[in-house]
């Protein structure tokens, strides 16, 4: 089973020219990323989970009823937001939506089991910093979901063979070819395969001219766009399983 997911984020970059671009400006660029990915999904007929970033959660009001009419998960990713923010903004998003949130994703600023239970989630999907030094931090993880104080807890995805993550970072950098044996593989091994991109990764960095580290400023924008058609392509053309996270989990 493929688990596609999507954290929907406000890239927070600095611009090279001397003009800022906006709080404003840069929602507006987020919601054309995520248009872009539900484009594609569409296209290809696949369903995927969208973790919104709590902070600009309220103001996508449009752009989650959309994710959610063309039948995508609607969960939260919390950079740094605290409980009761994010119990607030669950509760206004649940009202809009009519549906219930149950998923929940950490990277940074994470909360016990206890307190995100207590807020109504169903699961909980952390995950790791993507950076240049990540094959160095861990080499073994556990490849079940768990449950643990009536949570799920669905672990990041590593391949057993490379020992690579499924990260944002992977995904851009790979050659596809080489992207997909591994996932490939991996599912040979594994149940499942947890793929998480960011919307920033959508960019079209050209027309912005954000500051972004070398090892991540190639394959962004159109060649973003381009690399998730032709793994989508791939999943199709191979039969392969895809899934929104809480159908997989409950």
């Amino acid at each position: 089973m493929v688990l596609l997911t999507f954290n929907i984020v406000n890239i927070e970059a600095e611009t090279k020219k001397s003009t800022d671009i906006s709080d404003e400006e840069r929602l507006k660029i987020t919601e054309s990323n995520t248009k872009a990915i539900l484009r594609i999904l569409d296209i290809h007929e696949i369903k995927a989970s969208f973790f919104i970033e709590i902070s600009i959660a309220e103001k996508l009001q449009n752009l989650l009823k959309a994710i959610s009419a063309q039948g995508h998960e609607i969960a939260f990713f919390n950079k740094d937001s605290n409980l009761e923010k994010i119990d607030e903004v669950k509760k206004s998003v649940q009202n809009f939506l009519e549906k219930q949130i149950k998923g929940i994703r950490q990277k940074n600023h994470q909360f016990s089991l206890e307190e995100l239970k207590s807020i109504g989630f169903n699961y909980i999907s952390n995950i790791d910093n993507a950076d240049i030094l990540f094959p160095f931090k861990r080499l073994k993880r556990s490849s079940e979901i768990i449950e643990e104080n009536g949570l799920s807890i669905v672990p990041e995805s590593i391949s057993p063979y490379s020992q690579l993550p499924y990260n944002d970072f992977v995904f851009q950098a790979l050659p596809m070819q080489y992207y997909q044996n591994m996932v490939f593989e991996t599912l040979k091994k594994d149940d499942f395969v947890l793929v998480y991109l960011d919307s920033w990764q959508f960019t079209d960095m050209n027309k912005y001219q954000f500051k972004i580290p070398f090892y991540r400023s190639y394959n962004l924008g159109k060649k973003m766009e381009d690399k998730l058609e032709a793994f989508l392509f791939w999943i199709n053309e191979k039969e392969l399983a895809t899934s929104r996270m809480k159908d997989y989990i409950f």
